[in-house]
């Protein structure tokens, strides 16, 4: 079962890359994703630029409305994902530990519902 792994974190929370806390959890998430991917889980990981410059699009009444910004207000934003496939949430649960994010934030864990049109 395919799980996503939504990384959410305060937009100041992560340290950055040039501090050596930055540099701390840059190499444990690169631990985190290696170990993922000797475990053949790991499918895809990815960081997300700034909430700040997210594009938001909603369609109302047949109109198109784009606005600058994230699509809600709240204190923690998606900064990454890291898509898998296990077996069962519980292994799912365990990876997403691994994640140094939940340090800092939280990871939230979704089933991908499969539409019969992925690969």
């Amino acid at each position: 079962m395919k799980y996503m792994l939504l990384l959410l974190s305060p937009e100041d929370g992560i340290p950055a890359s040039d501090t050596p806390e930055g540099q701390r959890l840059f190499q444990e998430w690169a631990t985190a994703l290696e170990g993922m991917q000797s475990a053949g889980v790991l499918i895809d990981s990815a960081p997300l630029t700034g909430a700040s410059v997210a594009t938001t699009v909603r369609v109302r009444d047949g109109e198109l409305l784009i606005t600058d910004g994230p699509a809600a207000e709240i204190r923690e934003q998606v900064g990454g994902y890291t898509l898998i496939d296990c077996a069962h949430l519980d292994d799912a649960l365990k990876w997403a530990a691994t994640i140094p994010t939940a340090k800092v934030g939280s990871v939230e864990v979704r089933v991908v519902l499969d539409t019969g049109r992925s690969r």
